[in-house]
């Protein structure tokens, strides 16, 4: 590159800058990065503080959970690369007090736990806690309020747990790490660690979990986990962080990042598309210089250098001016939600701002390569004939190139092929149907432009003489359009299913082990305190024991880890057993047929049947046809599948893996479930709504569903403004396409002025002209945004697949209401120059 092109390039560069020759493709970058840079980094940083908070539901940042205990160097390791850890032991033990005895999941936590969230405890059963920094001291214990209830006890009462004593000193209210399960856990004990050794319930055969928590740095764990992983048995060691979480909170956390991250690729793709708009405009501007340097001898390289150094220039003023007016955009909308969202304006994320700047050049360089391409080949015979434009006619160069470009920016920032290729594939669909539309709108135009010559007919043969132009523009807004209506949607859709999830009402407390005769007494005294219980459930308890006569495995030892190689894994523990001939609320059938459906044999011919849950199917590699074989008690009872259900665990409401025909049961007496709903300044009444059913196990998870509700809400708030950032990208992508044909219309104008057209009639038909153009983008967009959505909530985001009727009528009516206003809004200035301006302006 030689000096003469470099001088040229800079002059150049400032003479156009005070013209104002360089704003559109300028703007274009500007948009580009900043927004790019203001979602991703305004993502990540709410990404992290949910993370964060929610961290708390798993009492660390990372937790490894292991069969038996793990080598002591992995912990010094650990606290070698700046982490912290905590450690604590689960055993199921029985405890007496009393004479009496229950079942409990037995916690013997090490110093340091909960490494996140709080303990919380109270001094009596019932009642709302507070939060703790301490353990129990030592020969004491912290048991939960049911147990009060089953053995008898009182704050000061002495409990056995295995071959120790405990005093009792603290109602346990809350542990950080419980989870969702209403049925899966017992009641906690919490004792210190160094009391676990006395007890002796890490004898031979018994089942004991370790679990090891870590806290610090993303990139400090992350190394951490690179060192440990060669080491991990995958059959003994799980290595789990709350992205992994498989309960409701893990799952909204989870999905509002794949939403954040679907934002951030569609503010990728809009800034995609306002930058080739801007290029193809930027080069058609300067076809004239381009042939008068030709002209007077400029060789081809030097043209090609002049306007690549250009392209450098407005490249790196524009991702300055981005990265600044990005930084600043997100940080106010932090500011603006700091009350409502725990978002850290002090945390500080690299990646945002290295996608940004690798967006901004890449877009100008691929965006720009085919307008650039047709510039370098414009003739010098164009100073003396104007209608000659560019030499290059294929555009199979510019779809190469600006598709890789988009599809590459897309892979490159969300590393997630599957959503990158769901959004590229339903980009191309629509552009390939709004091609084919063009020619539909050409051949209409023509039959609507005969006639008298009205705004209408103008606006109809303006469309069809300037067809390739308007596909052009019909694509990009279609394209807009859609991108925004899948944002606004999912977003919809998300938090109508969370709201949904938890609505007003839910149950936040569960009745376990009612008998027979106490149901209806049990459902009157609840009532004449205003206290609705909802359905009971039958549930006996039973040991999963066979499938085809083949044994599975009911538990494996930490003395023989090895067994876990052999044969078909069990459930490892007793399963709650249901039936009912109705299909419960929320479950749908996926394969076979429910209790009532397909039946072709008598009662004495057929099988006792089962309906099994799809996860649990899945797990124990279980199919339609199988025999189960159940320990109920002393009895034997076999099954056949013959149906599995998809279970929606987020319910809160009582699922079972396992439901049978009331016929195979019927010779068993059941204990039965149920749940209600207490509010919060209600919770005092606890204690006279349980008093004279002393033998019923309550279960509070209020707790629990007040700290998932917080984090919904948090992730509502945030989407609100991801969807606002999103919209205002497309507005200014819209904008930008309509300013892209101002030349054009411009030479139109003068002709129509000086044919004597009145300023009216060439007003009504530009605007009516952009609301065509937005009426068929509105319907095209509608029916792309089904296709892209269908594909991301089976595919990416697990959520039940609809059809959107709503918005088949509202994006054609929005369509051409803002592409008609924004067309008319940005050709206002043309359409108020009169006949002499507008010629003296094509000079």
């Amino acid at each position: 590159m030689n000096n003469q092109a470099f001088s040229l390039a800079w002059r150049l560069f400032r003479h156009e800058t005070k013209r104002g020759e360089l704003t559109i493709i300028l703007l274009a970058i500007i948009l580009s990065v900043a927004s790019v840079l203001s979602l991703s980094l305004f993502s990540e940083r709410l990404e992290t503080a949910l993370t964060e908070k929610s961290a708390e539901f798993i009492a660390a940042d990372r937790v490894l959970e292991s069969g038996k205990p793990v080598d002591l160097a992995w912990i010094e390791k650990a606290k070698e690369m700046g982490l912290n850890t905590a450690h604590q032991t689960y055993a199921r033990s029985m405890v007496f007090a009393n004479e009496q005895m229950d079942l409990v999941s037995l916690r013997a936590a090490g110093q340091g736990y909960p490494l996140k969230g709080t303990l919380k405890t109270a001094d009596e059963p019932f009642k709302t806690g507070t939060a703790t920094n301490r353990l129990p001291n030592e020969g004491e214990a912290w048991i939960e309020s049911q147990l009060f209830q089953t053995l008898g006890v009182v704050l000061g009462d002495s409990i056995e747990v295995g071959d120790q004593v405990f005093s009792v000193t603290k109602v346990l209210t809350e542990v950080p790490d419980a989870g969702f399960s209403v049925f899966g856990g017992d009641p906690k004990v919490l004792i210190r660690k160094a009391d676990l050794a006395a007890t002796n319930v890490e004898g031979p055969g018994s089942r004991i979990d370790y679990s090891y928590f870590f806290t610090g740095d993303r990139g400090d764990l992350e190394s951490f986990y690179d060192w440990l992983e060669p080491q991990l048995d995958k059959e003994i060691h799980d290595w789990d962080s709350i992205e992994d979480d498989e309960s409701a909170i893990g799952r909204s956390v989870s999905r509002a990042g794949q939403y954040f991250l679907l934002a951030s690729l569609l503010a990728i793709v809009l800034a995609a598309v306002s930058i080739a708009v801007a290029a193809q405009r930027y080069s058609q501007r300067h076809y004239d210089p381009v042939a008068i340097m030709k002209t007077l001898g400029a060789p081809k390289s030097m043209v090609q250098q002049i306007y690549l150094l250009q392209i450098l220039f407005i490249t790196t003023l524009g991702i300055v001016i981005g990265t600044i007016l990005g930084y600043a955009i997100q940080q106010v909308v932090v500011m603006a939600v700091a009350d409502r969202v725990d978002v850290s304006i002090d945390a500080w994320h690299w990646k945002p701002l290295i996608i940004a700047i690798f967006t901004g050049s890449i877009c100008a360089i691929l965006f720009s390569l085919y307008p650039l391409m047709k510039l370098f080949s414009v003739s010098p015979l164009r100073v003396l004939r104007r209608d000659l434009g560019a030499n290059l006619s294929s555009r199979m160069l510019q779809f190469i190139a600006s598709g890789g470009a988009i599809f590459l920016l897309m892979w490159a920032y969300s590393q997630n092929l599957k959503i990158s290729a769901i959004l590229f594939v339903s980009g191309i669909t629509l552009v390939t149907a709004l091609l084919f539309v063009t020619f539909g709108l050409i051949r209409v135009g023509r039959k609507f432009a005969q006639g008298k010559m009205g705004p209408w007919q103008l606006a109809w043969a303006r469309i069809s003489r300037r067809a390739m132009d308007n596909s052009v523009q019909l694509i990009s807004f279609a394209v807009t359009i859609m991108l925004l209506l899948v944002v606004l949607v999912m977003r919809n859709d998300m938090v109508q299913q969370w709201q949904n999830q938890l609505p007003e009402g839910t149950p936040n407390y569960f009745l376990v082990n009612i008998s027979h005769s106490q149901q209806p007494n049990l459902q009157a005294h609840f009532l004449e305190r205003e206290v609705n219980v909802e359905k009971f459930y039958p549930v006996v308890r039973g040991r999963f024991v066979a499938v085809n006569d083949e044994k599975v495995r009911t538990s494996v030892s930490k003395e023989d880890p090895d067994e876990r190689s052999n044969g078909r894994n069990g459930l490892g523990r007793e399963a709650n057993l249901t039936w009912s001939t109705e299909l419960q609320k929320g479950s749908e059938i996926v394969a076979g047929h429910w209790f009532e459906e397909g039946i072709t044999l008598t009662e004495a011919q057929r099988p006792f049947e089962v309906s099994i849950e799809k996860g649990i199917a899945e797990r124990l590699r279980l199919e339609l046809g199988d025999m189960l074989t159940f320990n109920i008690g002393s009895e034997i009872v076999n099954l056949k599948v013959t149906s599995v259900r998809d279970v929606n665990w987020q319910s809160m409401q009582p699922n079972f893996f396992f439901v049978i025909e009331p016929r195979a049961l019927q010779n068993y007496i059941p204990t039965y479930i149920s749940s209600f709903n207490l509010p919060g300044d209600r919770k005092s009444d606890i204690t006279a709504l349980m008093r004279p059913f002393a033998n019923v196990t309550l279960i509070d998870v209020d707790a629990r569903i007040n700290q998932l509700r917080n984090i919904v809400d948090q992730v509502s708030v945030a989407v609100e403004f991801i969807l606002v950032l999103v919209l205002a990208a497309g507005a200014l992508v819209l904008i930008a396409q309509v300013q892209a044909s101002m030349d054009e219309r411009q030479e139109e104008l003068a002709i129509l002025r000086t044919l004597g057209a009145k300023g009216r009639l060439i007003r009504s038909s530009v605007v009516y002209e952009f609301i065509i153009i937005g009426v068929v983008a509105g319907v095209m967009a509608a029916a792309s945004n089904e296709f892209s959505l269908y594909l991301l909530q089976t595919q990416v985001f697990q959520m039940p697949a609809g059809m959107h009727w709503e918005y088949w009528g509202i994006a054609p009516v929005v369509g051409a209401v803002v592409v008609g206003c924004l067309g008319a809004i940005g050709c206002w200035r043309l359409l108020s120059l009169n006949t002499s301006h507008l010629l003296r302006k094509m000079v």
